[in-house]
């Protein structure tokens, strides 16, 4: 069985980190279920291991973290859903490429229940927005990110994970070169009209973890 917590109010990052690392400690000695953890960040940026300084273009006054994740810049904040996926490979075929591909999988179903199509990259990491493929009328030509992945794994304890973006304050990722890719943009479900609370989200992401990863809570 796989545990769900819920932060009601904006949880500090190093806060997040703590407490990530703690229950990864806890999951490898059998002490405690695995986990799912929704929340949102205040805005922030944060550095993942393959991030460069040049990357960082207008810091917005906004505190940046260094971060054990893979991956490089991205922007956290209000209005963003986050959710911090800590589970056991050890009983799940320590494929890390299978791992990611559900992450994945479990992103695309969730927009698909909000009519949006999203889309992998071979050569980009996240969950990309083409308007070419949706019917919905995108207020842009190009094709945009609508989600992030940034995961880190110890002995075989997964931590860190997804965000998407439901409505944050878009001009923020114009800090940063988002993960490294710079001749893309970035996307809402708000900005693509959808409008839906955050526990309507939280719900169909339930729904659709049980689907991909074969799991109940």
């Amino acid at each position: 069985m796989v545990e769900l917590k819920k932060s009601i109010y904006l949880t500090e990052y190093p806060d997040a980190v703590r407490f990530m690392e703690k229950r990864v400690k806890s999951i490898l000695e059998g002490q405690e279920q695995e986990l799912l953890w929704f929340l949102e960040h205040p805005s922030i940026y944060t550095a993942g291991t393959s991030s460069r300084d040049k990357d960082l273009i207008n810091q917005f006054d906004f505190p940046v973290f260094t971060t054990g994740r893979g991956g490089q810049y991205t922007y956290h904040g209000p209005g963003q859903r986050v959710v911090y996926v800590m589970l056991d490979l050890n009983k799940r075929g320590r494929s890390i490429r299978d791992f990611i591909g559900k992450l994945q999988d479990w992103i695309i179903v969730t927009l698909s229940d909000f009519q949006i199509v999203g889309k992998t990259h071979s050569d980009r990491i996240g969950i990309w927005v083409d308007p070419r493929e949706n019917k919905l009328e995108c207020p842009f030509e190009d094709e945009r990110k609508i989600a992030a992945l940034g995961i880190r794994i110890r002995k075989w304890i997964t931590f860190h994970g997804i965000s998407i973006n439901i409505n944050p304050e878009l001009k923020y990722f114009s800090g940063i070169v988002p993960c490294g890719i710079k001749d893309y943009g970035v996307t809402s479900l708000s900005e693509l009209g959808i409008d839906v609370t955050t526990q309507e989200f939280d719900q169909r992401l339930i729904e659709n973890f049980k689907f991909v990863f074969d799991e109940q809570f």
